[in-house]
């Protein structure tokens, strides 16, 4: 963890005091966590686009979102990316969605087998991955012993992602099993995502607390509890993004930082770019956690 210090306030020399005055100083801890920028955050953009963007902007590294376009299911296209714009691939997000249902492979398990190769041999340390869908019953009855049996065959993190209810209007389906409050079951490693706990209308502070040290990585994003997931800049919502970050800095988390946003709707690449920039800001900013340290005698 780094450590940088500054003095706050007038300095002892100009006190008028007859004694020495100690004045606090307090620690900026700065925790080793890489920033890093999901390639879905440039959607309708490529998955290249994305590695440009991040080199750009300064990101430390990106996180491969597996789906139709096909430069993100091939290894070695995505090693000449990585080595071209001198930029690692820190996760890769298995193809859990409802339009990758047919992306490297129907069978769930050979994707998590694929995503763990992909993972190892792009140097990732972690692959993310949702809870089944309720439809993929043998699945989802297999799924925790099965995340845990993989887990054990690699050093690769299997971080299992915190989803939400589904809701029409005012009817509300249950979609993923054995459940979206992925907290309910025993994982060794979690992903939160905070726009997921906006449209879920849970505690997203609560949800990290029950995570605790299993918590190995983070989706940074922002809602406003929509019955859609948002995935707003960080800072544009209603989610605790910036106390999750400081909580980040005091206890010293050695995971990642996924900056995953929408920005589909920005009108121009400049504006994409300008947004991608905002949350990166946002993001280090608040992983500076100022401390105080007890004064001097």
């Amino acid at each position: 963890m780094a450590l940088l210090t500054f003095r706050l306030g007038p300095s002892v020399a100009r006190t008028a005091a007859p004694y020495p005055v100690s004045v606090a100083e307090p620690v900026v801890r700065i925790p080793d966590a890489k920033v890093a920028l999901s390639t879905a955050s440039v959607y309708p953009e490529s998955t290249a686009t994305a590695f440009e963007i991040a080199a750009r902007l300064g990101y430390d590294g990106v996180e491969i979102m597996v789906w139709t376009d096909p430069v993100s299911q091939d290894i070695e296209a995505l090693r000449r990316l990585s080595d071209y714009h001198q930029v690692p691939i820190l996760a890769v997000h298995a193809p859990c969605l409802l339009i990758t249902q047919r992306v490297w492979s129907t069978d769930p398990w050979v994707k998590l087998q694929r995503a763990r190769v992909a993972a190892e041999k792009l140097g990732a340390s972690t692959v993310v991955v949702h809870p089944p869908f309720r439809w993929q019953r043998q699945y989802a009855r297999d799924f925790v012993t099965g995340i845990w049996r993989m887990a054990d065959e690699t050093d690769v993190r299997f971080a299992v992602e915190n989803m939400y209810p589904w809701r029409y209007r005012d009817r509300e389906m249950l979609a993923y099993a054995p459940d979206w409050d992925v907290t309910n079951h025993d994982y060794r490693h979690f992903t939160v995502d905070l726009s997921h706990t906006a449209t879920a209308r849970t505690d997203g502070m609560a949800m990290v607390e029950r995570m605790g040290d299993r918590l190995a990585h983070i989706h940074l994003a922002d809602g406003k509890g929509s019955n859609k997931d948002e995935h707003l800049v960080p800072g544009r919502g209603d989610q605790p993004c910036a106390e999750l970050l400081e909580r980040l800095a005091r206890t010293g988390f050695d995971g990642h930082v996924v900056i995953e946003v929408n920005t589909r709707r920005a009108m121009s690449a400049a504006e994409r770019e300008a947004d991608l920039a905002e949350a990166l800001a946002f993001t280090r900013l608040h992983l500076a956690s100022a401390t105080a340290q007890a004064p001097r005698p």
